[in-house]
């Protein structure tokens, strides 16, 4: 096997990522305080055609170099949007009939990959706080709690880590 090159992967610039058909996804970062996290879910939402990302509370806002060290210049490619508060943010998307999908370890919550999603649905993907997680004012305004089964000692993945999985199969299922 030969590794590919840049040229050869034949990637969209951004002028074509901000015309294309997007996936039915938000991102909603609710007080992320890693700045580095912020920029590795610019990455990653730039990866699978994220629509826009909301940047709630304390979690940084682009420009900024310790955003742009791990977004590659994401922040120039993927929408954002700032809310001082997430309920805010979620008010609006509920307004725009998005279903709001908490990504937390509770009561009820369904397992990532027991969720499907339905096509001619739009949801926003809520990843909290890397201490603290989502906060339950805002699970509590959630239509949906997802979960991803972990069996080591540790109790949650890395916010990027996890925004990864998340978008990767709810990506799969709405494009696959």
């Amino acid at each position: 096997m030969k590794k590919l090159s840049n040229d050869e992967l034949h990637r969209i610039d951004i002028k074509e990522f901000k015309s294309s058909k997007k996936s039915p996804f938000i991102v909603v970062l609710d007080n992320i305080r890693s700045l580095n996290n912020v920029g590795s879910v610019f990455r990653s939402s730039d990866a699978f055609l994220v629509e826009a990302i909301y940047l709630c509370g304390i979690t940084a806002q682009p420009p900024h170099k310790d955003i742009h060290k791990t977004a590659l210049g994401a922040t120039e490619s993927v929408n954002w949007k700032y809310f001082e508060n997430t309920l805010n943010a979620i008010n609006e998307l509920k307004s725009k009939d998005y279903k709001i999908v908490s990504i937390e370890q509770a009561e009820d919550s369904i397992f990532l990959q027991d969720f499907k999603i339905k096509s001619d649905q739009k949801y926003a993907l809520i990843m909290g706080h890397e201490v603290k997680g989502v906060a339950q004012e805002v699970v509590d305004a959630s239509d949906y709690v997802l979960e991803i089964p972990q069996f080591g000692t540790k109790h949650s993945f890395n916010i990027s880590v996890t925004t990864g999985m998340v978008l990767w199969e709810l990506f799969r299922q709405y494009k696959y």
